[in-house]
């Protein structure tokens, strides 16, 4: 489904983004979910996207050129990193503005642990992205960590307290890098978001 993907390049930010030419879809969602990992098995490219043992490490918005037509976006972490409180809000502005301001943003993708349960940052997350009107989805990370009926526990839960605030759910994709889980769930509804909006 991918024959291409190359690194364009690193933008500390949204001003020194590169010309919004192509559909983007970003990641994010709290330091050490797997964005990095992710990326890497959507595009079958290994290395593409650097992976660390610290998490918060990306601390610019990366964007990755698919197939010459579209772009994957690596946008900051939030919550834990080893940086300053300064450093920490700097990363969060840009992503930020990333979010609210480029307009060929199709869709942000929200990554969030199954491992754990629902986390405070997360549903605040999601709920600032429908009260602006970001469209976006839910990809729940690494299910290969545990047997199925406990990490559906967790995203369970999680949906559920989406449900006290939220009328209609977004997309929903439950994956693992290890396994490649919803993979080709993720990529058809990528190449399909992009193809409905020609």
């Amino acid at each position: 489904m991918i024959k291409k993907a190359v690194f364009l390049q690193s933008s500390p930010d949204l001003a020194s983004c590169p010309l919004p030419t192509l559909p983007e879809f970003a990641f994010i969602g709290r330091s050490n979910v797997g964005k990095s990992s992710l990326i890497n098995m959507l595009t079958r490219h290994g290395n593409l996207a650097k992976v660390s043992s610290v998490p918060g490490k990306t601390r610019h918005i990366v964007f990755f050129t698919v197939d010459d037509s579209w772009r994957l976006v690596d946008l900051p972490g939030y919550g834990y990193a080893k940086v300053s409180r300064e450093q920490r809000s700097q990363f969060a502005a840009a992503a930020l503005d990333y979010i609210a301001r480029r307009e060929t943003l199709h869709c942000l993708l929200v990554l969030v642990d199954s491992r754990i349960p629902p986390q405070e940052i997360d549903i605040r997350f999601v709920n600032y992205l429908g009260e602006n009107g970001i469209p976006f989805a839910l990809v729940f990370t690494k299910t290969d960590k545990l047997p199925e009926r406990r990490w559906r526990v967790n995203t369970d839960a999680f949906m559920r307290r989406l449900s006290e605030t939220w009328e209609t759910f977004p997309p929903v994709f439950f994956t693992s890098s290890a396994t490649h889980a919803g993979r080709d769930e993720l990529l058809r509804f990528i190449l399909g978001s992009i193809k409905s909006n020609n």
